[in-house]
């Protein structure tokens, strides 16, 4: 697969001599879903499944940047602080280039496996005592010292990656749909796809979806108090929605049920959004953001729990015709 950075290069911020350090991100399936499609009432409903990434979360696309630079401009560690997914695109990246990492997550907040795969990766990590936004002022201060570099998305390298999923949905559609709908927790990739519509010349709406509550919220991933780019999503025009956890759960259970793809909750924000009708347009584009395997704790606690039969055919075809739950 033709690395991202060589299959936009003269979109990106960078030169001849920069180092590609790629891990085969980007290119992800746009897949047409039909059967969610039908049952909101649309004519058409598309999904862009960020999920195939390498470490299965929409991040690699700005992290190949960000690290790549990082290291042609010489860095010798980077540092982000996270929820998850930042943690383990850092850490595979920086892996990948032979830089240490260092990751600070808030304490109990982190999903177990984005935490275990970020540990397998090498990085440090730290667990702060404190909040997602307490984590990024000491991650932004350690940076500000010259030790690290930072590769959160205040780095305008990690943006200009993640701008890369609007030129890729617009290639494949051949137009730009109706909306483009997407999570938010701290801002960073509706800053990036309203980067990219202005490179095309387009000002497609923009649909932003956060949890009702940031700070509580089950979906991990956007359990964000206070967004790092507030303002440039409000200077993007996009339209912010917001939407309980009981209607993460029925857009995200919906996903899995119907089109066989199973995400982490924070990714499910975007149909929770149209299901309850706040989005306009009969052709919709939803990123769906990260991997179900990402926060497996969630998904045992709400899918239907198996049965138990003994290994006789009449019982298991018995069990098989119950109804789940």
């Amino acid at each position: 697969m033709t690395p991202l950075i060589e299959r936009y290069r003269d979109r990106l911020p960078v030169g001849r001599r920069t180092p590609i350090i790629s891990l085969g991100e980007g290119s992800t399936p746009l897949l047409a879903a039909p059967r969610l499609a039908r049952s909101l009432g649309l004519s058409e409903l598309w999904l862009k499944w960020e999920a195939s990434n390498p470490t299965g979360s929409y991040k690699d696309r700005g992290m190949t940047v960000a690290v790549s630079k990082a290291l042609g401009a010489g860095a010798e560690a980077v540092i982000c602080a996270s929820t998850g997914n930042t943690a383990a695109s850092a850490a595979a990246y920086a892996a990948r280039a032979g830089l240490p990492a260092l990751v600070l997550c808030p304490k109990g907040a982190v999903a177990g496996p984005k935490v275990a795969q970020t540990r397998m990766l090498g990085a440090k990590v730290l667990e702060v005592r404190g909040d997602f936004d307490q984590a990024l002022a000491a991650a932004q201060e350690l940076a500000r010292r010259g030790t690290h570099v930072l590769v959160n998305s205040l780095n305008p390298d990690r943006r200009a990656g993640q701008k890369t999923a609007v030129f890729e949905i617009v290639e494949e559609l051949g137009k730009a749909p109706d909306a483009f709908v997407i999570p938010y927790g701290g801002g960073g990739n509706t800053s990036a796809y309203a980067q990219g519509l202005r490179e095309l010349g387009l000002e497609t709406p923009i649909v932003s979806v956060e949890a009702a509550d940031r700070e509580r919220t089950l979906a991990s991933a956007i359990r964000i108090g206070h967004p790092a780019h507030a303002a440039a999503v409000q200077e993007a025009t996009a339209q912010v929605v917001a939407v309980d956890d009981d209607e993460l759960v029925a857009a995200w259970a919906e996903l899995a049920r119907l089109e066989g793809l199973f995400c982490e909750p924070s990714s499910a924000a975007g149909l929770a959004a149209i299901r309850r009708g706040d989005v306009a347009g009969e052709r919709l584009v939803v990123t769906i953001t990260g991997h179900g395997l990402k926060d497996t704790e969630s998904a045992e606690r709400y899918a239907p729990p198996p049965a138990v039969v003994d290994p006789d055919p009449d019982a298991i075809a018995g069990a098989a015709a119950a109804p789940n739950g």
